[in-house]
């Protein structure tokens, strides 16, 4: 048996003033998500909460399967409702909100995401990346025209490729891995990898939860907290 604690935060950072990202936290269903909206007031912050809305309510009555699938159907309604008040509200201005989500179960966890919001797990020490970032500079990473470090500094860095209302049909990827006891999951928004490094991230994340997580959205804001910055932390632990 395995069983999990999470903390999370969202902070309008250093510079905006409109926080335009979300959070869920329902440890209860193993569900966690982050949402980071963009399009100004009135479509950001809207586009993020009208992610997060329809899981506030969601239950988890079957399996694992019919819950994800769930959770993706939530996500594809929400696509097109966006898109619906870009049209009609918004002149047609783009209106969207990247997404990254991690539900766990005793065997089995998945993640469910579009965007460059993220999820990482430190395991043993060793930091992964479970999403891969939907962005013109990861494509350009996989390309091989640039490398990684290149890329963390480009000028194009904000350019997403993908998100929930960026387009008529929504692809949702999907990661499916094994929860072990002693594992730790962060969901974060860009607003905290962009001034956080890496290292850093792992070294906080074998902290308690609120307090890795206060480290976390300090360091964000000390290096400048030029986004929104939102993350979650689940802690997982076994038991007899």
């Amino acid at each position: 048996m395995i069983t999990w604690t999470s903390a999370s935060a969202t902070d309008v950072g250093a510079k905006r003033k409109i926080n335009e990202d979300a959070l869920l936290a329902r440890p209860e269903l193993g569900l966690w998500v982050v949402a980071d909206g963009m399009g100004g007031h009135a479509a950001g912050d809207v586009a993020s909460n009208a992610v997060i809305h329809p899981l506030q309510q969601i239950e988890r009555d079957t399996g694992l399967p019919d819950f994800v699938d769930a959770v993706e159907t939530a996500f594809m309604t929400v696509n097109q409702q966006l898109r619906d008040y870009a049209r009609d509200e918004l002149g047609g201005r783009t209106v969207g909100s990247t997404v990254v989500s991690l539900i766990l179960s005793q065997r089995v966890g998945v993640c469910l995401w579009a965007g460059d919001s993220r999820l990482y797990r430190l395991r043993n020490g060793q930091l992964t990346r479970l999403s891969r970032d939907h962005s013109a500079v990861q494509e350009m990473v996989e390309a091989g025209a640039i490398t990684q470090a290149e890329a963390d500094r480009h000028p194009k860095s904000n350019v997403i490729t993908r998100a929930v209302g960026g387009a008529e049909t929504l692809c949702v990827d999907a990661s499916v891995f094994s929860p072990e006891a002693g594992d730790t999951y962060l969901l974060c928004s860009d607003g905290l990898y962009n001034e956080v490094a890496e290292d850093s991230i792992r070294r906080k994340l074998s902290l308690p939860a609120e307090e890795a997580i206060s480290k976390l959205v300090d360091e964000a804001l000390d290096n400048g907290g030029r986004d929104n910055i939102s993350l979650v932390i689940v802690q997982v632990a076994g038991s007899n």
